[in-house]
């Protein structure tokens, strides 16, 4: 990948709807170009898809957070189940180290964050936690409206 692919990239991540013209003239290249580098990409496996962004998605709930968890025995699957039920968990992340896995929070509210808080510490097979709450996101490849 260059850095024609790359800024390519970029533009999709913006708005994958984009037409291949438009694209072309913001880089400065052909349409004929474009589709022959989204093929390609597509082609490597770099592109696997393209979604949709729904509105709950881009904007950012007022309360966000990441917390740690440590979880005993070999019930992860069962742990991620749950915490996959949760609206307010927003991402589940494996790890090595001294956490077992990173979710990432979001919602309305402190009172909210702290009542989802309390609820994922009661999930059978947790046995430790540490959350940290994130202030500001000065940097993001995740699409906003």
């Amino acid at each position: 990948m260059d850095d024609l692919d790359g800024k390519l990239i970029t533009l999709l991540r913006r708005d994958a709807r984009r037409s291949i013209s438009d694209i072309g003239a913001e880089l400065g290249v052909s349409r004929a170009t474009v589709r022959a580098r989204l093929e390609r990409l597509e082609r490597s496996g770099e592109i696997v898809g393209y979604t949709v962004v729904l509105k709950a998605d881009a904007f950012a709930q007022a309360v966000r957070g990441i917390m740690m968890i440590e979880i005993e025995g070999h019930v992860a699957d069962k742990v991620i189940r749950t915490l996959g039920g949760y609206p307010e968990v927003t991402a589940i992340h494996t790890t090595n180290g001294r956490w077992d896995l990173v979710a990432e929070l979001a919602t309305d509210s402190l009172p909210d964050f702290d009542a989802v808080l309390r609820r994922i510490r009661l999930v059978p097979g947790i046995t430790a936690s540490e959350t940290t709450l994130l202030l500001a996101t000065p940097r993001s490849s995740r699409a906003r409206l």
